[in-house]
């Protein structure tokens, strides 16, 4: 008879709302790769129109209310700070969501017993897996939770999460050192990347025609795009047919927009909205160059790695990036990669007219890498790495505790 699976819980707030979701689906990638070693169950929010409970890709997901349902708009959309800064009355949603977090998991340990909990985001996720006072727990950060929430109370909830945790992750080299202040120096911290399916979906097709720039992301003040808008009217002087897709929805989307327009950039600037993941290849294999002109938010946010731009980079698309630390994991040593110094919008319009020029050298410098982003980002090399971590995490021991600092 084989031995049963392990079982782990995953707790999440970004996750697909259904088959196709727009939005972004990296945990459930993972999770749906892990489901050959570990039986999976997933605790993350509920939204309109999604299933309170159901299987997707062997994995179960279970969603939790935390507000009527015409009011659960914390999470999607942009992400929860950013539609928290757009609608200061979201605020209100904030105690009953990490209040529903904690529960369910706290529910959801003791009904199904998994050997480990698996937190994506240090808070509310990592909190709530801590409270549960479940089997022990992993920690994976991706950025917005360590960079950003940087008041008093959300560094001690964030280093007790971190030191109480079996096993700690963070996406990014650059990320490392601030997660290991916040765990403590006795505590580690690995760099685990998640993936991109470098293998089947994100690939090149080199006969295809590339024409324009290309922008992908969620609309909120990280990513840049206003940085982008304001560099094209210089590179438009020297590449007056230059067209830029801009793929994605969000909070600041009208404002961008109106920004486009008092640049006098309509004709030239195309905002597609939101589109399923299906269809991002295409667009990818479309574009001469692909622009992420990331910056830090106001409030500290930053990009945890930025998983568009290995989208990309499988697709055969050069990339005109800013210079932010975690990104260095993708452009530093890749070939086909200009990096610029962020918000600078001189320094952006002088590289993409630079690489415009170069976009055939770019290009096929972008192809002879591809082993390379394989081996550091294909679902193969990622799942095999996080389940070993999973492992280890389930077998270890429990580290002394510590008390959350004054």
């Amino acid at each position: 008879m084989a031995e049963a699976k392990p079982r782990l819980l995953v707790l999440a707030s970004t996750y697909p709302r259904w088959t196709g979701d727009h939005e972004p689906g990296f945990v459930h990638e993972l999770c749906r790769r892990l489901t050959g070693e570990f039986e999976i169950a997933v605790g993350t929010p509920h939204a309109p129109g999604a299933p309170a409970e159901e299987v997707m890709d062997g994995v179960r997901v279970c969603r939790y209310r935390y507000a009527p349902a015409p009011l659960e708009t914390l999470v999607h959309g942009g992400g929860i700070v950013a539609n928290l800064r757009r609608d200061r009355w979201k605020l209100v949603l904030v105690p009953g969501f990490v209040l529903a977090q904690c529960l369910q998991a706290w529910w959801l340990q003791r009904r199904w017993k998994p050997r480990l909990i698996h937190a994506h985001w240090l808070f509310p996720q990592g909190l709530a897996a801590r409270l549960a006072a479940g089997p022990g727990y992993a920690v994976t950060s991706h950025g917005g939770d360590l960079y950003g929430l940087r008041g008093g109370l959300f560094q001690r909830l964030k280093g007790w999460v971190a030191s109480g945790a079996r096993a700690r992750a963070v996406v990014s080299q650059a990320m490392c050192a601030p997660l290991q202040a916040l765990a403590g120096p006795a505590r580690s911290v690995e760099v685990l990347p998640m993936g991109v399916d470098l293998e089947h979906c994100f690939v090149a097709e080199p006969a295809v025609q590339r024409r324009g720039l290309l922008f992908v992301g969620r609309l909120v003040e990280k990513k840049g795009l206003d940085v982008l808008l304001q560099a094209l009217p210089a590179v438009l002087h020297h590449h007056p047919g230059i067209e830029l897709r801009v793929v994605g929805d969000g909070p600041l989307r009208g404002e961008w927009e109106a920004l486009t327009e008092r640049l006098g950039l309509a004709a030239h600037v195309h905002f597609l909205g939101a589109r399923p993941s299906a269809e991002l290849p295409a667009l990818y294999r479309a574009a001469e160059l692909f622009v992420a002109p990331f910056v830090q938010a106001a409030s500290g946010d930053q990009e945890g790695l930025g998983l568009v731009l290995v989208e990309a980079l499988g697709c055969g698309c050069p990339l005109v990036v800013s210079a932010m630390p975690a990104c260095a994991d993708v452009y530093q040593d890749m070939p086909g990669t200009v990096a610029v110094p962020p918000g600078d919008v001189a320094a952006l319009s002088a590289a993409l007219g630079q690489a415009l020029q170069q976009r055939g050298s770019l290009q096929a410098a972008v192809l002879a890498a591809r082993p390379r982003l394989l081996d550091r980002f294909g679902w193969t090399a990622v799942t095999a790495r996080y389940a070993a971590w999973l492992h280890r995490a389930m077998e270890r021991q429990l580290d002394p505790p510590m008390d959350m600092q004054p």
